[in-house]
C-alpha cells in the first residue's frame, strides 16, 4: 500500500491561495498576471512570464479593454517568476511599499513572431486569456524617454471580439484569488513580500497556520491498517473503518480501480478545502456501499449509530414522512465518516441550517442534452460569463465530474429561493436567445430531442448541486472541481478531466478557485 496513497503526501496548505514556486505553467503555457499595487501611488503591474522571468510595466491608469484608448506603460526591472501569484502587503520603507492584489491572471500567446525579440525592437503583440483582460493587446515602445529617462511604451488593445468601449479597470476592483479589494488585503494581510530578500525566500506567510491540516502520519496508519479495518485516529476523532480494500470506482483506461481505503484518504486530504463549502449546511448524501457499478441511493437522516460528535441539525419544519434529522460536516472528520459511510457525492443545501429559506448562492446548471458537445456546453458556459462580467458579478464555474458544467454566485443574507430562482432564470433565458440552437426549455428529456437544459429550477429549498471537491461515481472516481474562467478556453479542459488522484496535485499548482467567492456578499442588479 505504500505507493497507492503517495499522492496524497502534500505539505502545501491547500486551503490557501495559489503559492508560487517557480514552477513552469501547465503545458508549456506562457502566464501573465496583473496586481492592482497601491505603493506611493495608484498603479498597475503588467506582468509577462518570458525566458523564465517577469517582464513587467506600471500603468498608472491601469489596462483597457477600450480600443480607443492607449494607456501609457512604464517598463521596470523584471521580477522572479515567485512574485506571479504574490497578493499581500510589502513593509512600509522597502521597494514598492503597499499593499498588492492579483488583480488579474492567466495565460498568453505571443500574437506574431517570437516575443523576446519583439520585446527587443519595442513591438510586442500579446493574446491574453485571463479573467478580465482577453483578446489581443500591443505594447508599444516611444521613441524618446520619459522626463525621468524612463523606458516609456504604450499599452492598447485592438478592436476584436473582446473589445469593449468605455471599459474601466476601476470598475472592477476585486482579486481575481480571493474576491478581496486592496483596503481588504491591507486591512488584514496573509503574506508579506520582503524586497530585499532572495526570491525564494521573499514570501512570507502571515498566517497563524491551519490546525486541520492532516499529518502524513495519519495516512500512514491508514496504510497499516488491515483490509478489513480498524480504528483510524483522524483530526482528533477515532473512526471506524472498515472493507479498506474494497473496490468502489472501477479503473479508467488502464489504471488500477480504486479503493475505499483511497477514498478515505481523499477525503481526509481534501476536507480542510471542502469544509467551507458544507460546514453550516444540512447534507444530502448519495451512497453507494457497494461501489459505483452497482445502484445507489439518497439518505438525508442522520443515522442512530452515528458518533455523538457528528453534528445533526434537526428540521423542525419536517413533516411526519420527512428527513427529520441531517448530517451536517462542521469538522474535517465529518467528511471523512460521511466517505465510510458509502456516501460516494456530497451535496450540501445551498442555503445554511440557521436559515433554510435564504440561499447563499445563486446557482446556474448547465445540464447538456444527449445531442449536447463539449463544444456546445462550453458556449454556454462562456456566454455565462460575458453576461456576468458585464454585470459586474463575481461567480465562478464548476466542471460536474461528469458532463456538465455549473456556475455559483455568491449572494448577500436576505434573498429568497424565489428571487434567486426569478434572477437566474432571467440571466439564463437571456443568454439562451443568443443560441437559442443549443437550448431547450422543455422540462421533459424527451421533449428536449437532444438540447442543453439550462436549469434555475434547482435555485430551491433542500434542492442541491454536488459539492466542490465531490467524488462521482463513474470509472476512475472524477471529482467535481472548480475551475477559474479562463480554463473554459483550455483546450484539454474535461467535465470530468481530475479524479481523487489528480485533484490534490492540481491544487497544489493553482490554489481552489473558489476561495474568491468565500465573504462575497454582493446584490443581484436588476436585468
Amino acid at each position: 500500500m505504500a505507493g497507492e496513497l503517495a499522492t496524497y503526501r502534500r505539505k502545501r496548505d491547500f486551503t490557501r491561495t495559489p503559492e508560487p514556486a517557480g514552477e513552469l505553467a501547465p503545458e508549456g503555457q506562457r502566464r501573465f498576471v496583473v496586481q492592482r499595487h497601491r505603493a506611493r501611488r495608484l498603479h498597475y503591474d503588467f506582468r509577462l512570464e518570458i525566458d523564465g522571468v517577469l517582464v513587467s510595466w506600471a500603468v498608472p491608469k491601469g489596462p483597457t479593454l477600450d480600443p480607443s484608448v492607449r494607456r501609457l506603460a512604464v517598463h521596470v526591472e523584471d521580477h522572479p517568476v515567485e512574485y506571479l501569484h504574490f497578493e499581500g502587503v510589502i513593509p512600509a520603507g522597502e521597494y514598492g511599499g503597499g499593499d498588492v492584489i492579483v488583480w488579474d491572471t492567466g495565460t498568453w500567446e505571443p500574437g506574431k513572431g517570437d516575443p523576446s525579440r519583439a520585446l527587443r525592437k519595442g513591438d510586442l503583440h500579446v493574446d491574453l486569456y485571463g479573467e478580465k483582460l482577453r483578446g489581443r493587446f500591443v505594447l508599444v515602445r516611444r521613441d524618446e524617454k520619459g522626463p525621468g529617462h524612463e523606458d516609456e511604451w504604450m499599452l492598447l488593445h485592438k478592436r476584436d471580439e473582446f473589445a469593449a468601449d468605455g471599459w474601466d479597470p476601476e470598475e472592477h476592483p476585486r482579486s481575481v484569488l480571493t474576491g478581496r479589494t486592496n483596503d481588504e488585503v491591507a486591512a488584514d494581510p496573509d503574506r508579506e513580500w520582503r524586497s530585499d530578500a532572495p526570491a525564494a525566500e521573499a514570501e512570507v506567510s502571515l498566517l497563524t497556520g491551519s490546525g486541520d491540516q492532516l499529518p502524513d502520519e495519519a495516512i500512514d496508519a491508514l496504510e497499516q491498517l488491515p483490509a478489513k479495518g480498524g480504528t483510524w485516529e483522524v483530526f482528533g476523532r477515532r473512526l471506524k473503518v472498515s472493507n479498506l480494500d474494497k473496490v468502489l470506482f472501477p479503473g479508467r483506461d488502464d489504471e488500477e480501480p480504486v479503493t475505499k481505503r483511497e477514498l478515505l484518504a481523499y477525503a481526509a486530504r481534501i476536507a480542510p478545502v471542502a469544509l467551507p463549502y458544507l460546514e453550516g449546511r444540512p447534507l444530502n448524501m448519495h451512497r453507494y456501499p457497494e461501489g459505483a457499478d452497482w445502484p445507489g441511493f439518497w439518505h438525508k437522516e442522520r443515522p442512530g449509530h452515528a458518533p455523538a460528535w457528528l453534528e445533526c441539525w434537526e428540521n423542525p419544519e419536517a413533516e411526519d414522512d420527512e428527513t427529520q434529522a441531517y448530517v451536517v460536516v462542521d469538522e474535517p472528520a465529518a467528511l471523512v465518516w460521511v466517505a465510510n459511510f458509502g456516501a460516494l457525492e456530497w451535496h450540501p443545501w445551498t442555503s445554511r441550517k440557521d436559515a433554510m429559506h435564504e440561499p447563499t448562492y445563486a446557482l446556474v446548471d448547465l445540464d447538456p442534452g444527449s445531442e449536447t458537445s463539449w463544444d456546445d456546453l462550453l458556449v454556454l458556459a462562456r456566454l455565462h460569463r460575458t453576461a456576468l462580467d458585464h454585470l459586474g458579478v463575481v461567480g465562478r464555474p464548476k466542471v460536474t465530474g461528469r458532463r456538465g458544467i455549473q456556475v455559483w454566485i455568491p449572494i448577500r443574507p436576505g434573498y429568497t429561493f424565489a428571487e434567486t430562482r426569478a434572477w437566474v432564470e432571467q440571466l439564463s433565458r437571456t443568454v439562451g436567445k443568443v443560441v437559442p440552437e443549443l437550448v431547450s426549455w422543455k422540462w421533459e428529456v424527451k421533449a428536449r430531442k437532444g438540447l442543453a437544459r439550462l436549469d434555475y429550477t434547482q435555485n430551491a429549498v433542500n434542492k442541491t448541486l454536488v459539492a466542490p471537491y465531490s467524488p462521482r461515481p463513474a470509472a476512475g472516481a472524477p471529482v467535481s472541481v472548480p475551475i477559474a474562467w479562463h480554463e473554459l478556453d483550455d483546450p484539454a479542459l474535461r467535465p470530468d478531466r481530475w479524479t481523487v488522484r489528480t485533484v490534490l496535485d492540481r491544487l497544489a499548482l493553482v490554489g481552489d478557485p473558489f476561495r474568491s467567492l468565500l465573504g462575497v456578499e454582493q446584490e443581484l442588479p436588476d436585468l
